[in-house]
Formats: structure tokens, C-alpha cells, sequence
């Protein structure tokens, strides 16, 4: 299974099919598997680039805290991109991974050729609904540590059947990744210059205004809500997911759809 050395710690990813590439996070807790139920229609036609964040799944667990943090995970996609051969990508991911995807573009815009955004929240510009979020990561990260894995038997569908070492890494994850320090992601939303589509199950009651919000702010943000569909759009209604997907990928202009390769 194909790794990527960062520092030291060990980032698995996978690759599908061929032609121009698509980078997909998974959210919090989760891992590249719950993205099992689109490889055969997405890659098809493009390059399906999965991967496991650090403390999640095959990748590695750091025992340093300061292992994990949103710059880190950045620099971990950018990593990736570069393992893959593609200078650019269409970036996408849901949750977690779409706050990360949203990160990633603030950071590395020239690589961003479209975006997917999942069933995701920009992050918060007000100091006190971000240290409600950050208490509540806080809390998440005691209780696997009390817990340990035991806490996924009675998460969301996407996160239940996942499989991880330990609890050790997603504990750490959610004091230094799923923790928000600042509005510079939210503030960036007005300032995205590629296609984006923002894709929320409708029964996703915590995400559905942040969504709406999303696409109101992102200029020309298509928006998608998909029925019948909790948190894991993708799991709970696979075929209207890859149809809403399929359908913007078809549409994007031919620099957005053909990322530059080196």
C-alpha cells in the first residue's frame, strides 16, 4: 500500500483510475473507505486520490501533539498531490475534510482547480460559537481517550463500521485538527475563483445553514440537497450523491476539468 514520508510520519493514500485528479478527505473519525461507494463511478474518468489523515485509519498515529495540526494537514495534501504527479486538482472532502479542502485552497489556491464541499462548515467568525466548537472537540477527545474506540459504535454511519489501530491518534486529531484557531476560512469564502459545489444531506440539521451560507458567499457555488440523507450524504444516498457529483464534473470548464500534470 503506497505511504508518503512526512517527517516521519506515515501518510497511506490509494489511487483509482486515470485522468484529471480528484483529492477527497474524509471527515473526523472516519476514514479513506467511506468513499468506497463512489471509486467506480469517479474514477472513470479521473484520477480518485483517498488517503487517511494522520491519527485515522492506515496512516500513523504521532505520539507528539503538535503532529497534528490544519497547517499540517495541508501540507499532507499538498504532499499528496505531489506524490501523484498532479500540479493541480480538484479538491474536495466532507466535514473535517471539506474544512480542509476549503484550508487548502486558502493556502494553495494555484493548485485548487474546483472544489467539493460535503456536508461541511467554514468555521466560525464569532470568538464564542468557535470556543463552543472547540469545547465540544475538546470533550470528543476525552472521551476516546476514556472510551476508546467503543465511542464510533453509536456514530454516524460513515464513522460506526471504520476501522483504526486505536483511539490514541483520533484523540489527538481532535485537540489539533477538528480544534479551530481563527476565521481565516470563513473569511476566505467571497475570495474562491474556482467552481465549487456544496453537496449537504437534508436531514444534516447542524450543517444545513452553514451550507446555505457557503453557497451564498462563494460566488458562483452551485448547491446541492440531497433528500433522505444524514451527515454521510454519500453513504446514506450513494447514487444521488454521484449523480449531483458527476454532474458538476461534467459541467466544469476544460482548465478546471484538466488539471496541469508534471
Amino acid at each position: 500500500m503506497p505511504k508518503i514520508d512526512r517527517d516521519g510520519v506515515e501518510i497511506y493514500y490509494e489511487i483509482h483510475g486515470d485522468g484529471p485528479p480528484v483529492l477527497l478527505t474524509h471527515g473526523y473519525s472516519s476514514t479513506s473507505t467511506m468513499w468506497n461507494g463512489q471509486i467506480e463511478a469517479l474514477s472513470k474518468r479521473h484520477k480518485l486520490v483517498l488517503w487517511d489523515m494522520r491519527g485515522h485509519g492506515q496512516s500513523d498515529y504521532p505520539t507528539d501533539p503538535a503532529a497534528y495540526s490544519e497547517a499540517l494537514t495541508v501540507g499532507d495534501m499538498a504532499a499528496l498531490l505531489d506524490a501523484v504527479g498532479a500540479k493541480a486538482a480538484i479538491v474536495g472532502g466532507l466535514s473535517l475534510g471539506g474544512y480542509m479542502s476549503l484550508a487548502f485552497y486558502r493556502a494553495h489556491p494555484e493548485r485548487v482547480s474546483a472544489l467539493l464541499i460535503i456536508d461541511t462548515g467554514p468555521g466560525f467568525k464569532k470568538d464564542d460559537a468557535r470556543e463552543a466548537w472547540n469545547r465540544r472537540a475538546l470533550d470528543t477527545a476525552e472521551r476516546f481517550e476514556r472510551e476508546g474506540l467503543d465511542v464510533l459504535k453509536a456514530a454516524s454511519r460513515e464513522r460506526s463500521t471504520v476501522s483504526h489501530r486505536d483511539a490514541s491518534g483520533l484523540a489527538r486529531a481532535a485537540r489539533g485538527m477538528l480544534t479551530q484557531r481563527d476565521a481565516r476560512v470563513i473569511e476566505l469564502l467571497a475570495d474562491i475563483k474556482v467552481p465549487s459545489l456544496v453537496v449537504v444531506g437534508a436531514d444534516d440539521a447542524p450543517f444545513l445553514a452553514a451550507s446555505d451560507y457557503m453557497a451564498a458567499k462563494i460566488p458562483g457555488a452551485r448547491k446541492v440537497v440531497i433528500p433522505a440523507a444524514g451527515h454521510a450524504v454519500n453513504i446514506d444516498q450513494p447514487q444521488a450523491f454521484i449523480d449531483a457529483v458527476e454532474l458538476f464534473l461534467d459541467g466544469l470548464p476544460r482548465q478546471a476539468a484538466v488539471a496541469p500534470s508534471s
